[in-house]
């Protein structure tokens, strides 16, 4: 089950949130605080899931943008890390140039 989607500028800025559980809105500031702190230390060359507390974050960069998702335990990881390249290619049907600006890493 997914618990939250994040949209996070490079600077560590949220610029999407949508939580799929109750939290309290003090602890989603912390949450996102750690949860981008820990995506946005990682190499190019680290895997995109991480353990983290009770559940798993995948996420994925697209240029400046990354999109981060917790999930429980039981959920697929690689079915979550193709959820969000599909999310992608449907914004950049809408907005366009999406796709074409991250292709460059």
């Amino acid at each position: 089950m997914i618990k939250f989607f994040l949209m996070v500028n490079k600077q560590g800025q949220t610029r999407l949130s949508r939580y799929y559980e109750h939290v309290e809105i003090n602890k989603r500031t912390m949450l996102e605080a750690e949860v981008i702190k820990n995506c946005l230390s990682r190499s190019k060359d680290e895997c995109s899931f991480i353990e983290y507390k009770d559940f798993k974050l995948v996420y994925r960069q697209y240029a400046a943008l990354f999109i981060v998702v917790g999930i429980d335990q039981t959920e697929n990881e690689m079915a979550v890390y193709e959820l969000i390249h599909n999310f992608v290619e449907v914004l950049d049907k809408y907005f366009s140039r999406v796709v074409s600006e991250t292709q460059n890493l």
